[in-house]
This record gives structure tokens, sequence and C-alpha cells, in this order.
């Protein structure tokens, strides 16, 4: 390099040197007076958990530089302040300090989603002050009283959001003084409502307008309000109770309008006599709970820009026949619950415009008709729900070409035939309740697959290896098919939830690679071939919910360490060969005691598409979709080969629903402290060798309605009380084989006679049972003394010959006495004739 391009060099970083400097010096910062503003109003703050203000310190900087601070770049004046605390659950506690009148240049104000407030909890009167204000947000703050008129006082306002206040009262027509306001969201706040809209009409710039749940129902004229603001795009009037939406727009001036939300407005007339339909502009339209009848009409088909449709339960009353070529920018229609029938094949030759098309939800709509091979051609797919209809024929082989999908909901229709591939983006699938057959593809691969439910099918043979591979797996359902053999191994699916495998010919032993499901919330193994004894590291699976594990071949001692599943709020081990006794520590099933109510019960979300569980309770079959799971509680030990007696822990279970103990080899006593399980609603104890009293304290479960202690050797006098006594009216079997039980209800009394009758019969029995012991024994020994001898003779040959030898003299003496006895009865008879 030479000496003057060196130079060049030298003077321009010089340059721009001189240039930092200066900008740094000449950059403003915010003035003292608005700097002790802040730091005042930071002091109003009584609680910041999360440090949100941390920053906000003397000699910490300029307070432009502060965490939610704002300044001019020009003036150094604070222009905007945003300490919205949305994304935390941890909000800024205290009370909005008037300091914030000394911020005169403050442009931009967010308080939101924080438990602040003014004095009595309302909106503090100086903010109507803050002339400079264009941007307000007190959203998600708890202010009380009415929507204080003061704010029309902020005629700068261009944004106004109080959405999610505690605001109750009439909405104050002083708002239509806000003549630059282009966003206005009043919104879902308690008990807001308005007689008179007509002042929006004055907001001529106004854009953005969300009144869902203010009470609207005096309002007839809502479309001619709305059609005198021409800047409107957005119009948000979700459960307002608007009366109807049968009116008609003279001269439309509602040319910019994308976005219309009526939906949980009660309209209850035809579709096609609703207002909206003259609105073209309109790219998304819900009408969702507003139970619209009728057909479509033929506009629809006209509004070329519409993007999403949400017609969703609306009663089943409608019908979509219009021709929808049109709709090609179509990108989501929703009709769940709202079709009187229907083709999908029909539907998708409808919609063959529609290439943008990613959501298409028609569940519970009387539809017929089979999926069309073309249905595939939808490449940018991503949700499909036809759940609860009729749909029939197989699944089309190419849905696997379907690259973009996720979501497929097929359950409760009518399809039939072999499963195909599925789509490898596929995270969701559900189709039982179906008429699947056949055996599941062999390379049945799903990498991204969560959930597969494909329950309640004729699905047959053995499950595929390949099924392991999905290593995002959360819920697998295979219950209620006809699969059998052995379980692949699955150890790869680590962050399994829901595995239910129910009602099928499953064989082997338990799972053995369940160990490492650490996530495991709900097992079903039951009404299956599975046999050996329960796995000592089962009470490791700490998140386990429900256990299921009735009707196989288990056998050998439940694992004392079972108690260590704290979260358990059921456990069936029903009809195996389970032996020993109850494990001890019932008490550690967190669970199933009603301190655990409010608790981690309410953090608990079942899978909304569980399918129906089955619980043995009050001797049927009880169903229970995904909201009855979480309140099912129980215990059912049943037919089994279980010894001992009840353990007093388990009385500490107050929130259990349903114990049975039923058709097991238990003796003792009834814990007498058993009216403590207050949430007791079927109770079996039957078929079993327990003796003693009727405990008194079951007259305490007032929610008992089923009960049944058949068959036991209970004794003494049956307690009393109205619950036992109408048990006793459904249920007259309730005490029979307990021939020791008396009084009321039971025909037997217990008078003091009966009493000393009662212990002479014990008395007897006792004889009658040392006289059987006797005889019992004398029996065993000449059992035992005659299989001794014959194997002594089996095997002994020359004990076997002796033996004969002695048997024949014996046989020859015998024969001469009886010759000797009987002549010599024949001479003295003859002599004493």
């Amino acid at each position: 390099m030479d000496g003057s391009s060196a130079m060049v060099v030298l003077l321009i970083g010089a340059s721009f040197s001189f240039f930092l400097t200066t900008h740094a010096v000449n950059t403003p910062s915010c003035t003292p007076q608005e700097r002790d503003a802040l730091l005042s109003f930071k002091q109003g703050i009584t609680n910041d958990s999360l440090g949100l203000l941390s920053s906000w310190r003397r000699g910490h900087g300029d307070c432009c530089s502060w965490t939610g601070v704002t300044c001019s770049s020009k003036t150094g004046h604070v222009v905007k302040l945003d300490v919205n605390n949305f994304i935390t659950d941890s909000p800024l506690v205290g009370q909005i300090s008037p300091s914030l009148l000394s911020l005169e240049h403050l442009q931009y104000l967010d308080l939101s989603t924080n438990l602040l407030a003014g004095p009595k909890g309302s909106v503090p009167e100086f903010l109507g002050s803050m002339k400079n204000l264009m941007h307000l947000d007190l959203s998600y703050i708890p202010f009380s009283g009415t929507v204080p008129p003061l704010l029309s006082n902020l005629t700068n306002l261009e944004y106004l959001d109080l959405s999610f206040t505690s605001f109750s009262g009439r909405l104050p027509p002083q708002l239509g003084n806000l003549s630059n306001l282009r966003h206005l969201d009043v919104s879902e706040m308690n008990n807001v409502y308005s007689t008179d809209i007509s002042w929006l009409s004055r907001l001529h710039l106004l854009e953005y307008v969300a009144m869902s749940s203010t009470n609207l129902s005096k309002i007839t004229d809502l479309p001619v309000v709305l059609n005198e603001i021409p800047a409107l795009k957005q119009a948000i009037l979700s459960n307002c109770s608007l009366p109807s939406a049968n009116q008609s727009i003279t001269h439309l001036n509602l040319t910019k309008l994308e976005e219309l939300d009526l939906s949980l407005n009660y309209f209850g007339h035809p579709i096609a006599s609703c207002w909206f339909w003259e609105v073209t502009s309109i790219k998304s339209l819900r009408l969702d709970e507003t139970h619209l009848h009728g057909p479509f009409p033929d506009a629809l088909g006209e509004m070329v820009l519409l993007q999403h449709l949400d017609f969703t339960s609306n009663g089943n009353a409608a019908t979509i026949t219009v021709d929808l070529k049109n709709l090609c920018d179509l990108e989501s229609i929703y009709l769940d619950k709202s079709l009187s029938s229907g083709n999908i094949t029909d539907l998708f030759d409808k919609l063959q415009c529609s290439s943008k098309l990613h959501s298409l939800s028609s569940s519970s709509n009387n539809m017929t008709g089979m999926l069309p091979t073309n249905m595939v051609h939808f490449t940018s797919l991503n949700h499909i729900d036809l759940t609860n209809n009729s749909v029939s024929g197989v699944l089309p082989r190419g849905i696997r070409k379907m690259t973009s999908l996720e979501y497929l909901h097929l359950s409760s229709n009518r399809l039939s035939g072999q499963m195909p591939l599925l789509p490898a983006s596929l995270k969701i699938f559900h189709a039982q309740m179906n008429f699947l057959s056949g055996h599941l593809p062999l390379e049945f691969r799903g990498p991204n697959l969560e959930n597969l439910i494909i329950s309640s099918n004729h699905i047959a043979g053995q499950v595929p290896g390949s099924i392991c591979e999905s290593e995002n797996m959360k819920h697998l359902d295979l219950s209620n098919n006809l699969f059998e053999g052995e379980l692949p191994h699955c150890s790869r699916m680590r962050n399994l939830r829901f595995l239910l495998l129910g009602n099928n010919s499953f064989s082997g032993n338990f799972p053995h690679w369940i160990q490492s499901f650490s996530s495991l919330v709900f097992l079903d193994l039951s009404w299956n071939k599975f046999h050996g004894s329960l796995p000592r590291w089962i009470g490791d699976l700490v998140t386990l919910r429900i256990l299921h594990l009735g009707h196989n071949m288990f056998n050998g001692d439940i694992p004392f360490n079972i108690t260590d599943l704290r979260d358990l709020q059921y456990l069936n081990l029903a009809d195996n060969s389970m032996s020993g006794l109850i494990p001890l520590s019932l008490s550690n099933f967190n669970e199933m005691t009603l301190k655990a109510v409010g608790d981690s019960m309410s953090t608990l979300a079942f899978d909304e598409s569980l399918d129906t569980f089955s619980l043995a309770m009050k001797h049927e079959i009880l169903k229970y979709g995904s909201h009855g799971v979480v309140d099912m509680v129980g215990i059912d030990l049943s037919l089994n080969r279980l010894t001992g007696g009840i353990p007093d822990e388990i009385t500490s279970l107050d929130r259990l629903s349903n114990l049975n103990l039923s058709w097991n080899l238990l003796s003792g006593i009834i814990p007498e402290n058993i009216g403590s399980m207050k949430s007791i609603e079927s109770l079996d104890l039957s078929r079993n060798y327990l003796c003693g009293e009727v405990p008194s304290s079951l007259t305490d479960l007032t929610y008992l309605s089923y009960l049944d202690l058949s068959y036991n050797n209970l004794t003494g006098k049956v307690p009393s009380g109205r619950q036992l006594d109408t048990l006793y009216i459904d249920n007259p079997s309730v005490y029979n084989g307990n021939i020791g039980l008396c009084g009321p209800p039971l025909q037997k009394n217990c008078s003091s006679s009966s009493h000393e009758q009662e212990h002479g019969d014990h008395k007897g029995q006792e004889k009658d049972s040392n006289s059987m012991f006797f005889y019992y024994g004398l029996g065993s020994g000449f059992i035992v003394g005659y299989w001794v001898v014959f194997c002594a003779l089996l095997f002994n040959k020359l004990w076997r010959v002796h033996y004969f030898c002695l048997v024949d003299k014996v046989y020859d003496k015998l024969c001469v006495s009886m010759v000797i006895t009987w002549t010599k009865w024949i001479a003295k008879r003859n002599t004493t004739n």
C-alpha cells in the first residue's frame, strides 16, 4: 500500500470515529423528571417475582435502556411504556401510580395481564388526562366498576383494548368520541351490555372491533351500523346474544370486511336469509353454534376470497349442495355436527379447486359414500376429521402420498378392508370403531406418529415389529381387536403415556420392555392370555394412574411394592390366579384419597380421543370415556386366590368409589373403620371366609348404592340404617350364605333364646367339628397306610410273595372256621326241633 492510500484509510477511519463519538454525545437521554416518574411507578409495585423491573434503579444506565421503556431518538422523552406480562403466570402486583402523568410525551402504554389497579380497584382517573396516548392496553387487568367514560377524553387514541377485564354495566356511548380509533376491543368483560351501538358509526377509521360476550340482545340494526364504517376489516361479535342475522343492507359500504365472527349467537332462522352473503370481501366467516338451518345459498359459491368457514355445532339441520368450484382460496372448512346429510365423495368433488385446503372437518354429519381415490390429490391437506359418520369402503392405498397430512380422524364409521401404509408425515391417526380387518402391513412405520388408535375393529395377526419404530408415540390403542401372539419389543417408545391392548389374544409374560416407560399413565392389558408373575419393578412406573391387568392368567403374589405407585387411581387384577396376601401400605395410593382432589388430579389431561374404557362395578360393565376415566377410582382384586385378611389401611382410601374383593380366600373380620371410605359406591366382599360382625360404620357410607356380603361366615346383628335398608330392598341376596346373621331386615330374630340357641349350636358345631376332625384323621391315616403297603408290595417281590402266602393261610383258616361254625349251627337247630 502506497502513502496516499494509507492516508485515505486513516482519514476515513478518523471520520468514522468522529461520527460515532459525535452521535454518542448527541444521543438524548431521558430527563430526570421522567426517570423519577418511572421509579415512582415502580414503588407502587408490591410484587415483581420475575424481576421484570429489576433494571429500573438509579445508577443503572439511562432510563431509556430500562426494560419496557422506549424513548424518542430525537428528543429523549419516554414515548413508550410496555410492561405487559402476557407470557408468564407471575404478574406485577400493585397500583398504577399517578406519577405516569409526568410522562407528558407518552404515546404507548401497555399494562396488560398484570394485577394492577387504581383506588378501590377501578381505573385511575388520571389516565383520562394523558392526552398524547395513541395506544392503551389494559386487557386482562381485573378492574371493577363500569367502563370509565373518562377514556373518551383520549382523543388521539388509535388503539384501545379493555378485553378480559372485570368491568360491568353499560358500555359508554362516549367511546364514539374517539374519532381516531382504529382498534377497539371491549370483549369478554364481566356482564357488560349495550342497548344502542349507533356510536360505532362515528368511528370512521375503525378497522377492528371486538365485542364478544357483550350483551347486544336489544340490537336489531347491527348490519346497518357496521355498514357505516367503511374502513372496517374485522368484526368479532361472538356470544353477544344477537337476536338474528336476517336483516339486509341497502347500499353496501362494507367492501373491506375480511373477518366476521358471529359464533355463539342463537339465530335459528334459514341460513340463506343472512345479510353477510352480500359481503364478498369476507375471507374468514365464523358461524359456529348459531343454529342456522336449511340449504346454503348460491352466494356462498361467489365468495371467491373466502379462506376459512366455520359452521360447526348447528344441530344437523343444514345442507351444502351449492357449487364450491370457485372457492380456490379456501384453506379450512369446518362443518361438524351441522349437516343433516351429505356424501363425502361429492364434498371432495365440490372442493376440487381448493388446492390450498389444509383442514377439512365434517364429523357427526350422517355422511355416507366412500373416500374417493382422488382425495390423495389434495396435497396441502393437513387435517381431516370425518369422525362419527357412515363413510364406507376402504382407505385409499395412495393415502401414503399425502405428504402434508398430520391429523386423520376416521373413527366410528363403516370403513373396511386392510389398513394401508400411512403417510410418513402423520402424527394422529384415529380409526377406532370401524370394520377394518386383515393384518397390519409388515412395514407399518410411522416416524412421526404420536397417537395411533385403531381399537374396536377386526384386525388380526401379530403386531408388526415396525410399529415400535415410532419413537414419538404417546398413545397406542390396539384394544378390542383379534391380535394374537407375543408383543414385539417396543422399548424405543420412551414417550408413551397410554398403552391399551385389552380384549385381544396377546400371550406371553408381562412385557419387560415396559420397565423403561417412565411417562406411562394408562396401562391396559386386560382380557388377554398373558401369564407368569407380575414383575417386581412394576412399582417403578411411578406415573401410572390406571393399571388394568384383569382377566389374564397372571399368578403368584401381588408385588408388595405396587403400593409405590402413589399416583395410581385404578387397580384391576381381577380374574387371574393371584395368591398370597393383599399388600400392606395401601395408604400410599395417594390419588385414592380425598386429599388428592384439587392437587395433581386437576393437572391430569387424559387424551380427548381416549376410547371407551370398561369397569366391572355393581355387577355391571360400566363404560367410561376420556372424562369419566379421570373420576374413576377403584380397586378390583376379585376372582383370585388371595388369602389373609383385609388390611385395615384400605379404609384410608376415602376417594375410592369401587372396591371388589369377591371370590377369594380372604378370612378375618371386615375392618371396623370401613365407614371412613366416604366415597364408596360399590362394595363387594362376597364369596370369601370373612367372619365376625358386620361393622356398624357401614351406615356412614351415604354414597353406597351396591353392597354384597353374601357367602361368608359373618355373625351377629345386621346394622340398620336407611341406606342399608334400601340396599337390601334392591338386592335381597346381600346377606345370603351367612347363617350367623340375624335381625331386620332378615327373618331371623336376635332374641336371647336365639343367642342361647346360637351358643348351643356353636357348641354342637364345635363337637361336630371335633368329630369330623377325628374321622378325617382316621380316614387320612387309613389312606396313607394303604398306599404305603401297596407301594411296598409293588416294588418288593419277596414281600409280595410272603404277603399272598399269608393271605392264602388266612383264607384257609377262615373257610375251615366257617364250615365248622355252620355245621354246629345246623346240628343245634336239629336238636331243638
